[in-house]
């Protein structure tokens, strides 16, 4: 995300590697502050193919909350290492580097933006996001299950975003497991029916389908969204290279 001239980047997942090839391409200094949702191997597993982190004159700030009694850095320096991985962060990460803790609640402001923080209903933990600048704002609120007992935060937390990325995995027949194998309850993701729910609730002008199901194939997602656009007609669903524009 780029809000003025500073870089934001959400999650670490494979799109990392792509995104770092595109920063290396551009033959200038990168820089860029890295807010992590959460420490599962699908947001973090891109980061040792990030290439811009073993460059020395690139710069970056990872922003992500303890969990465990970790902090941000053991847990990014604690996935390389062996027998998980060949070479460790310390011994190749050639990038300056600064590590922030944060908690669920926290706000801080990064450039000309200002980012709060929310804990959402996952397991093991997760941070939400809100980014806001210049009266626009964005909600990226990955790996969410609906219910919980706490919704009403959420959609004070996302109230009148123009963006709300919103973890839509199942449809409510397979999260409830009346379709595709067993209940999905507990597993840490929503519905389309629960992200229309809580773009409606909050009032955000435009919600954007996101953590797809990884065996829901191009034909399926597009039957899903002109479903979804059926109850709720301002939805994208996210794609790879997708630029949203505010």
């Amino acid at each position: 995300m780029r809000v003025g001239d500073s870089l934001l980047v959400f999650d670490l997942g494979t799109g990392a590697r792509v995104l770092g090839d595109s920063l290396m391409a551009k033959g200038q200094p990168v820089s860029a502050s890295v807010f992590l949702s959460h420490y599962h191997y699908d947001h973090l597993q891109g980061l040792p193919f990030f290439k811009p982190i073993f460059v020395p004159h690139n710069a970056f700030t990872f922003y992500g909350a303890t969990r465990n009694g970790q902090t941000v850095k053991q847990i990014i320096s604690g996935q390389m290492t062996q027998p998980y991985f060949p070479v460790t962060a310390d011994g190749v990460f050639r990038a300056q580097l600064s590590y922030h803790d944060i908690q669920a609640g926290e706000a801080l402001t990064v450039g000309s933006a200002q980012v709060s923080t929310l804990e959402l209903n996952h397991p093991g933990g997760n941070l939400g996001y809100r980014v806001e600048c210049d009266g626009r704002s964005v909600v990226y609120a990955t790996d969410i299950e609906h219910g919980g007992g706490d919704e009403e935060r959420f959609f004070e937390f996302a109230r009148g975003t123009d963006l709300l990325i919103y973890d839509s995995m199942y449809t409510e027949d397979e999260y409830c497991g009346r379709r595709g194998g067993p209940p999905r309850t507990g597993w840490g993701h929503s519905t389309w029916q629960a992200a229309v729910r809580a773009a409606n609730e909050s009032q955000a002008k435009t919600l954007v389908l996101f953590h797809h199901d990884p065996e829901r194939d191009d034909t399926e997602m597009n039957r899903l969204v002109r479903q979804v656009r059926k109850h709720r007609p301002e939805v994208i669903a996210a794609q790879e290279d997708m630029t949203l524009t505010l």
